[in-house]
């Protein structure tokens, strides 16, 4: 049997990139799986990958999926309401992906109210309203997962600033935030039962968003499948052990060994097994090469 046969999972900003990965490798492995973005239709945006996409995908591999739109930008969006929606439809959440993230590139003094309020409404509120309506159920139920995608950017330079380096304040601060939050978070749950950890890539992800902004040396660059298979262990773990992890992808994958599969799961992605990552590889890249922390187009 699958590992995931008979839990509910949902994953934010899953329209395209790293949440689309996740989302399909969980169903790979017998979730059912409820993935939410602001885009539906691959008509509503610009950039490659909806919501409709991915279920496709999903059910084309024999899993089970359904999309429930939905813009976590939206401070007065009712998040209990789609949880309660998402139970209804699929099943109560064992497994919550807050994988949704939005970041604009600008120096402080230009950041408008909106967009300083939009920043911290994706990346830090609604990760946390989303865990708040689904602990209930998983409390009664005595299991549940959450798992949150950060970025290396939170972490603290090692080195002296840079002059003239600006732009990622607002992301930075808040995935900074949000790592706290995950720590605190997997304290405060430990004894009901509910894993809580953070997951960041360890270098570029070569996504339809990332690709509009820059692009990466392939020393620089890991495949979305090793994201998709550390969110997979921590997503199935046993809670009693497997949280408050702030992690990365690759180093988490060398430590426990992990497989890294096809999103289908039907077989080995090669090259990229545990024991073919080289050290180099687990070094701290630098902001510019992180993926996550230009996905202002993340859903």
């Amino acid at each position: 049997m699958k590992r995931l046969t008979g839990k509910t999972a949902l994953v934010s900003g899953a329209s395209r990139g790293i949440g689309a990965a996740i989302a399909r490798r969980l169903a790979a492995e017998g979730a059912s799986v409820a993935v939410t973005a602001r885009t539906l239709h691959a008509a509503d945006s610009a950039i490659d990958g909806s919501l409709d996409e991915t279920v496709s995908a999903i059910r084309a591999g024999g899993g089970n999926a359904q999309a429930f739109a939905a813009d976590l930008a939206d401070a007065g969006q009712d998040r209990h309401a789609l949880i309660a929606t998402v139970a209804e439809q699929l099943g109560p959440v064992d497994i919550l992906v807050n994988n949704a993230a939005a970041n604009f590139y600008q120096p402080l003094e230009a950041v408008s109210p909106k967009r300083f309020a939009i920043a911290v409404e994706v990346n830090l509120h609604a990760p946390l309203a989303l865990t708040q309506a689904v602990v209930p159920g998983m409390r009664a139920r005595g299991a549940g997962w959450i798992l949150n995608i950060s970025s290396v950017t939170a972490a603290l330079p090692r080195h002296p600033p840079s002059a003239g380096t600006s732009g990622p304040l607002l992301y930075v601060a808040t995935k900074a935030a949000l790592e706290r939050a995950t720590a605190a978070l997997a304290e405060e749950l430990h004894p009901m039962g509910i894993a809580v950890n953070a997951l960041s890539p360890q270098a570029g992800v070569r996504t339809a968003a990332a690709e509009q902004y820059y692009q990466l040396p392939d020393e620089a660059v890991e495949p979305v499948e090793t994201m998709a298979a550390a969110a997979l262990v921590l997503c199935s773990g046993d809670p009693a052990s497997a949280t408050g992890r702030i992690t990365r992808s690759l180093e988490f994958l060398v430590e426990t060994g992990a497989p890294v599969h096809t999103l289908e799961g039907d077989a080995l992605l090669d090259g990229w097994q545990p024991e073919d990552i080289p050290a180099s590889r687990l070094a701290s890249p630098e902001a510019s090469t992180d993926e996550s922390s230009l996905r202002a187009a993340a859903d």
